[in-house]
């Protein structure tokens, strides 16, 4: 059973020079090539001599790069169309035309929806997003707060938002400010702020030893709002509980984002210096650029500093004089190759945005409508993905302060004006959000399968509903407004309700009740 513990005679030992069996070079030679081939991007050698061995850590790439991604990526959303028109999705497809809409889903004892606090709760939020209320500067509602956060990720990869209580947040006595991202200084690291502190300063944010944020240092312009100062900048100290921050996480321990553009960046700005170059070699191209050339001894006498032009009208003509003659440069490119390269470029640039090259150039041209909708579905799933990170990092968050501040203060209403009585934050937490939602690219299609679907119990009505961007219990009420209406108008115009409601069956695509079977007369009995 131990075999390596049971002694053995001295003759069936086997020779000292047989113990160790070695592998020979040319082995070793066939492993490390081998080795070599399996890791190729892990050799060092004359091809990989400026590619980085070195591991580099979150907290490292923030304070080396971050401030200047930022600045990059801002001066091409300014000035590139290409980097533009990413901003621009994300704003649309993540936000959308109505923003995240808040779904309350408060339930009663018996477990069925409470109508009238969810009512009161919905209502109640929609009034506190108005500009005037939940922008403590009154020029942002509650949608445009969302549109302007998503429109920062691309160019600052991060937002930052701060909740205001009391007087200074308005009526409400809650609202929100908006904080550029820049005012939080990535490069400010300090190890222990105070002797007797453990705490330390990463990019601009005080962490406990465990890593959980503490406050935000937020530069100031003028040294009466300062509560310190520090390298000749002056800083305000927030508290963490009074910031949302918001960013997507590429490297574990990241503390600040990098913008989303960054992948893109060095391609977008020679994609676009690229572009202007073959314009303007177009339009000198265009002019019809020509020089005249004197033979020697021949030709006027001119400051070399200020050499002689001529310029000529469309159809003149002029006589060479001699010992001249015309050169002639026409330019060449672009010649063909513009466009090949800029889809090349774009498809690139788009693979590390997540968007179709379709939609990130807008070029239609020999798309067939397998490949846009597959692109279409494909990109839809990276928008969605994003809706949620939003929902957790802003709207979960807001929505969480604004009810324990309103139920508190009395805010919350019903449809009488009355205040909700204040019972346990988690029943009035219970809520969904529902992001926009995008129209089927085949309707014909997309419709019968979602019917399919839930005729063969693979999808609910209301998975449905909510899969089109709206609130099931939303849409079966109107649908019950309407239904009532309809019968109520054949009513005053003569109908039965009975027959009123046959005619909405019909409308419906249903079957109409079918006629009762008229009674037979009873036999009588024989004897009568």
């Amino acid at each position: 059973m131990f075999k390596l513990f049971q002694k053995t005679e001295p003759e069936a030992q086997a020779p000292a020079a047989t113990v160790e069996a070695r592998p020979s070079r040319g082995t070793l030679r066939r492993i490390a090539s081998s080795v070599t081939r399996m890791f190729k991007a892990g050799e060092s050698d004359r091809l990989t001599m400026n590619w980085g061995t070195v591991p580099i850590s979150a907290d490292v790439a923030v304070q080396r790069w971050q401030r200047t991604l930022v600045v990059r990526s801002r001066e091409q959303a300014a000035n590139n169309d290409h980097a533009r028109a990413y901003v621009r999705m994300c704003r649309q497809n993540i936000v959308g035309p109505n923003g995240v809409v808040l779904q309350a889903q408060a339930k009663t004892s018996k477990g069925k929806l409470d109508k009238e606090l969810n009512e009161a709760i919905e209502l109640s939020f929609a009034r506190w997003g108005h500009r005037d209320n939940c922008d403590v500067t009154g020029l942002e509602s509650w949608r445009s707060m969302q549109s302007s956060v998503v429109a920062s990720c691309p160019t600052d990869g991060e937002f930052i938002i701060r909740k205001v209580y009391g007087r200074e947040a308005g009526a409400w006595g809650f609202a929100l400010q908006i904080i550029d991202p820049i005012r939080c200084p990535a490069d400010y690291d300090v190890q222990r702020p105070n002797r007797n502190d453990t705490n330390f300063i990463r990019a601009g944010i005080e962490y406990t030893k465990f890593g959980k944020p503490v406050a935000f240092h937020i530069t100031t312009t003028t040294a009466e709002e300062a509560e310190y100062s520090s390298g000749g900048r002056h800083y305000v100290r927030i508290p963490a509980g009074e910031i949302i921050h918001g960013y997507r996480k590429d490297m574990v321990g990241q503390k600040r984002g990098f913008p989303w553009m960054a992948t893109g960046l060095f391609r977008l700005r020679n994609l676009n210096g690229y572009e202007d170059a073959a314009i303007i070699n177009a339009r000198i191209g265009a002019s019809k650029v020509w020089a005249m050339q004197f033979e020697p001894g021949f030709g006027p006498q001119y400051d070399e500093d200020d050499p002689p032009e001529m310029n000529v009208e469309p159809g003149t003509g002029f006589i060479v004089p001699e010992g001249g003659k015309l050169v002639d440069w026409s330019p060449q490119s672009p010649s063909g190759e513009l466009g090949p390269m800029v889809k090349h470029m774009l498809r690139s640039i788009g693979a590390g945005w997540g968007v179709p090259y379709n939609e990130l150039s807008g070029d239609l041209e020999g798309v067939n409508f397998s490949s846009i909708r597959q692109g279409t579905l494909d990109s839809r799933e990276n928008w969605k993905e994003l809706q949620e990170w939003l929902v957790e990092t802003l709207c979960q968050p807001v929505f969480e302060a604004w009810l324990e501040y309103s139920l508190l203060a009395g805010k919350i209403t019903n449809a009488k004006g009355k205040p909700v009585a204040v019972k346990a934050i988690d029943t009035h937490n219970d809520i969904a959000w529902q992001p926009r939602r995008w129209d089927w690219i085949d309707p014909r299609a997309d419709v019968d399968a979602a019917v399919e679907s839930k005729n063969n119990f693979l999808k609910s009505p209301g998975q449905i509903i909510r899969e089109s961007g709206r609130d099931p219990q939303t849409v079966w009420m109107e649908s019950a407004r309407d239904q009532r209406a309809i019968v109520e108008a054949y009513v005053e115009e003569g109908f039965t309700k009975e027959e009123a409601l046959e005619l909405v069956k019909l409308s419906m695509g249903m079957q109409p009740k079918p006629p009762a079977p008229a009674e037979k007369p009873t036999p009588k009995a024989a004897n009568e």
